[in-house]
C-alpha cells in the first residue's frame, strides 16, 4: 500500500507559521497533542468530496474526522450546496433577515423533541455561552455544574483556572463533579442549595485522551429530577453528538428532556450556523439577553441547514451511521485481536473512540494511528471520530486493509514477549 509523504504540507506550514500563531491553531493544529508523531499527518487540504479529502501533496484520505464533525452527509453534498447557492443568489447577509430563518426555526421545533424555539448563532461556543447566560438570567443564580472531562467551548467560563489567560473570576462559580455519579451531584446541590443556576453536560462523556463513557441506566432520569427539584436548568451540549444519535436530540435518545440544547457541527453539513433550542418558559428570558453577532442572521446557512435536516430524515441518518460504525469498529477490533492488540472501542458507533490499551503511555496507539494515516485513513490519536453518510462499504474495506497493514507494522516493531 502506498505510503504518503508531505513535502508541500511542510512547506506550507513553514509559510503559515510566519504569519499565523501556531501555523494551524486549535484542535486542527500540531500543538494540541492529537497529531503524534506530527510527521505522519498532512497539515493542509486542497479539496474534498464525499467521504474523502486530498492534501496539498495530492494524497487522498478516507476522513474519519469529518472536519471535526460538521461533515455528516458528505463533503459537497449536492442538495445542501444547491439550497445554499439558491439562497445566496437571492440574498445572504442582509440588513433585514430572510424568512428562511423562520423556516429553519420551525423545522428545528418540529424535529427536536425538547425544542419550542430556536435561536441562531455561528459556533458551538456561541450557543453554550448563551445557554449558561440564559440559566443565570432565568434563575438569578450564579453557579454552574460541570462534569469532569467536559469540553463546552473556549469562552473563559468554560475553561480551567490553570489555562493561559484565564482569571479566577472567570471560573469562580464553576462546580465540578464526576460523570455517572448521581450521589456526588446530589451532594453538590445540597452544599450549594439555592445557588446553582444550571447543569451543563454532553449527552455522554466523549472527552479526549480517555475511553468514552455512556450514561448508566437511570442516570439521566436522576439528573433531570435533581435539576427540577433544585430549580436549576438542565443544559445539553449536543454540539458533537447532535443528529448522530437521534434527529430528535440526544436527550430524546437517552430518554429525558433538556431545558436547553445546543447544536452546531452537523446542523448544516459544514455551513456555519449553530442553534440554541429550548423550552417555552425560557423564551422571554432569551429575548431579554444582549447577544448577537455580525453574521448570525446570514440566510445561506439557514437554507443549508434546512436541506441538511430534511436529507438526514430521508436517509434515516442516525441508523445509517450506526450501522456503518458498527461494521467498521467490529472489523477493527477483530484485526487488533488477530495481531495481539487490545483495541478499546468506546462511545456511540457513529462517534467512536479508539484506544490501544496495551501501553499506558499511549505510544503504541499513536504509532498505529500514524501508520493508518500514512496509508490514507485519517484517524486521530486522542479524540472521538465521526462518520458521514457518504462512507461506503468499499471505503470501510479499504480502511480495514490499511488498518491491518498498520497493525502488522507496529507488531513487527514491538514483538510479543
Amino acid at each position: 500500500m502506498k505510503i504518503n509523504t508531505y513535502e508541500q504540507s511542510r512547506a506550507q506550514f513553514v509559510r503559515a507559521a510566519k504569519v499565523i500563531p501556531s501555523g494551524v491553531y486549535g484542535h486542527l493544529g500540531p500543538a494540541e497533542g492529537c497529531f503524534i508523531p506530527v510527521e505522519a499527518f498532512p497539515m493542509f487540504s486542497s479539496r474534498a468530496q464525499g467521504s474523502y479529502f486530498w492534501d496539498v501533496d495530492g494524497n487522498r484520505f478516507i476522513d474519519y474526522m469529518c472536519a471535526y464533525g460538521p461533515n455528516i452527509l458528505g463533503y459537497n453534498d449536492p442538495d445542501v450546496d444547491e439550497a445554499a447557492r439558491k439562497q445566496r443568489e437571492k440574498g445572504d447577509c442582509v440588513t433585514a433577515p430572510s424568512t428562511r430563518m423562520i423556516d429553519f426555526a420551525e423545522l428545528l421545533v418540529d424535529t427536536v423533541h425538547s425544542a419550542d424555539w430556536a435561536f441562531f448563532a455561528k459556533n458551538g461556543n456561541d450557543v453554550t455561552t448563551m445557554a449558561v447566560m440564559t440559566a443565570r438570567a432565568y434563575t438569578h443564580k450564579k453557579k454552574i455544574v460541570f462534569f469532569k472531562g467536559y469540553y463546552h467551548g473556549v469562552a473563559p467560563w468554560s475553561q480551567k483556572i490553570d489555562y493561559a489567560g484565564i482569571l479566577e473570576e472567570d471560573v469562580m462559580h464553576n462546580l465540578y463533579v464526576d460523570w455517572n455519579d448521581c450521589d456526588q451531584l446530589e451532594q453538590v446541590f445540597r452544599k450549594y442549595r439555592g445557588q446553582i443556576a444550571g447543569v451543563i453536560a454532553q449527552p455522554y462523556m466523549h472527552g479526549n485522551f480517555k475511553d468514552n463513557e455512556l450514561p448508566r441506566d437511570g442516570y439521566w432520569a436522576k439528573v433531570r429530577r435533581l435539576c427540577t427539584e433544585h430549580e436549576a436548568l438542565l443544559i445539553i451540549d449536543d454540539v458533537r453528538a447532535g443528529f448522530r444519535l437521534d434527529l430528535a436530540g440526544s436527550d430524546h435518545y437517552f430518554g429525558f428532556e433538556a431545558d436547553l440544547i445546543c447544536f452546531c457541527k452537523a446542523l448544516a453539513n459544514g455551513y456555519n450556523v449553530s442553534a440554541l433550542c429550548g423550552k417555552d418558559f425560557l423564551k422571554n428570558t432569551v429575548s431579554g439577553l444582549s447577544y448577537t453577532g455580525s453574521y448570525w442572521l446570514s440566510a445561506a446557512p439557514f437554507a443549508a441547514g434546512i436541506a441538511c435536516i430534511e436529507k438526514m430524515k430521508r436517509l434515516n441518518c442516525p441508523q445509517t451511521l450506526l450501522e456503518k460504525g458498527e461494521k467498521l469498529t467490529s472489523g477493527l477490533k477483530g484485526l487488533a485481536q488477530a495481531y495481539g492488540f487490545d483495541l478499546h472501542v468506546s462511545g456511540a458507533p457513529s462517534l467512536f473512540y479508539l484506544r490501544i490499551a496495551d501501553d499506558p503511555t499511549l505510544r503504541l496507539h499513536q504509532e498505529w494511528v500514524a501508520e493508518c494515516v500514512l496509508r490514507g485513513v485519517y484517524f486521530t490519536n486522542h479524540h472521538n471520530h465521526f462518520l458521514n453518510a457518504a462512507l461506503t462499504d468499499a471505503d470501510i474495506a479499504e480502511t480495514l486493509a490499511a488498518a491491518e497493514e498498520a497493525f502488522d507494522v507496529v507488531r513487527r516493531r514491538h514483538p510479543l514477549a
